[in-house]
């Protein structure tokens, strides 16, 4: 890729001291890890719907589906403001090529869910979404997003750091060249990474691609975005991911010595059984893509979907 993918992201969860008693919720994961391989596009709605640093604490107030936004010990209602503003950012961030977004969570702004909403008469429920979170959710609907909370699941952040690379490839694809080849060879190049998502999404992208030439440019592209994002999110499970690595140990059946076959097919297997994690035969199918130059297996993103330095793929 030629720069670094472009990643919108709480203010606060960078460092910056922008929280309503003047602090920050530092994220080190995202600072520290990710930082190197991102550029972060920082968004704080309080500071920049105008309100200052410190500030009163606000909750959201009412109907979960379209709360009020309510300073907590003056009851200010803010919601046309911060509505206004939210829709406003949100179509600014259009331009910035953003290929996902982590919010901070339990925040009624920006958290992305299980928001505590107060009813009338002072009653918290753990129902709601943040204000600006609902309005780039409704306007970015395949976008990648997270919250900080929800990335301290290994899963999860596995799972949300291969969607936006993903993402920033099809970007960099489409924005090189935008044509059908290029279409086609981006999903070749994630046949594998496709399929441990599940068959049916292996089979409905294929089944796209094949179809290419009857649809219309840019709503093939259009849809082709849309079905790998919906694709993507689904989590892999461990049964898909064996189905996969045993669906690329098929291409060194002519190649594989007797105790090779042997060593991989145990190695997949002790993955299936939750003794190693997936990492381990990942490196062993790698090391015999070198081995027997292995060109196509050599391309396929599922093999490598994100940088090394991130250390995914090492829980069981």
């Amino acid at each position: 890729m030629s720069d670094k993918l472009r990643l919108g992201v709480s203010t606060c969860l960078l460092g910056r001291p922008v929280r309503y008693n003047g602090g920050h919720k530092l994220d080190h994961f995202l600072v520290d890890m990710l930082g190197p391989h991102v550029e972060f596009v920082p968004v704080c709605p309080e500071v920049e719907c105008g309100l200052g640093v410190p500030r009163e604490t606000m909750r959201l107030v009412g109907d979960p589906k379209a709360p009020r936004l309510v300073t907590t010990t003056t009851k200010r209602d803010m919601t046309g403001r911060m509505l206004e503003w939210a829709r406003r950012r949100v179509q600014e961030l259009e331009k910035e090529d953003l290929c996902g977004f982590v919010f901070k969570s339990r925040s009624p702004s920006s958290g992305m869910t299980r928001v505590k909403v107060y009813s009338e008469k002072g009653v918290p429920a753990p129902v709601g979404v943040g204000m600006f979170a609902r309005e780039f959710m409704r306007r970015f609907p395949h976008l990648p997003v997270e919250e900080d909370g929800r990335l301290n699941d290994p899963g999860i952040r596995e799972n949300f750091i291969e969607r936006i690379f993903a993402l920033r490839r099809w970007h960099d694809a489409m924005r090189e060249s935008g044509t059908l080849a290029a279409l086609v060879a981006f999903h070749t190049a994630h046949k594998l990474l496709i399929l441990s998502h599940g068959q049916r999404f292996y089979r409905a992208l294929g089944k796209l691609v094949a179809e290419a030439k009857q649809v219309a440019p840019d709503r093939l592209f259009a849809r082709y975005e849309t079905m790998l994002m919906d694709a993507l999110r689904v989590r892999a499970t461990v049964r898909n991911h064996a189905n996969t690595l045993q669906h690329a140990a098929g291409h060194f059946k002519e190649d594989l010595s007797a105790d090779e076959k042997q060593e991989l097919g145990e190695v997949i297997g002790a993955y299936r059984s939750g003794h190693v994690p997936l990492i381990v035969p990942v490196t062993l199918l790698n090391h015999y893509v070198r081995k027997y130059d292995k060109t196509y297996l050599a391309n396929q993103f599922y093999l490598r979907p994100h940088p090394l330095e991130l250390k995914l793929r090492n829980h069981a």
